[in-house]
């Protein structure tokens, strides 16, 4: 199996959970804060991540890469800090308690 194929479902996982607070207050807001929160992670995964292969901490079977990289580091590594970003709020927004237009009034 491929790093793609395995990053695969959290994209889509993190799209729908994400997708399903649409309804929910303050979704730009949420939206924007993810956005900040998944530029400041992947500039740290960048870093470290291109850092610690440099210093041969850990490798990658290239048969299992897409090939693209970032420094040293392949692309698929991006997508885990970017579902956390914007995986994380979602969830925490959806076990949330809901306020019903009467509690808005």
């Amino acid at each position: 199996m491929t790093y793609p194929l395995i990053v695969l479902p959290f994209m889509i996982v993190t799209a729908a959970v994400t997708l399903a607070t649409l309804s929910r207050p303050r979704f730009r807001q949420r939206m924007a804060s993810s956005a900040l929160v998944a530029l400041v992670l992947i500039a740290l995964t960048l870093v470290f991540d291109n850092l610690m292969i440099a210093v041969d901490l850990f490798s990658y079977p290239q048969e299992h890469l897409s090939g693209l990289r970032i420094g040293l580091a392949p692309i698929e590594d991006f997508a885990y800090p970017l579902c956390a970003a914007f995986l994380v709020p979602a969830v925490f927004t959806l076990l949330s308690p809901h306020p019903s237009p009467k509690d808005a009034a």
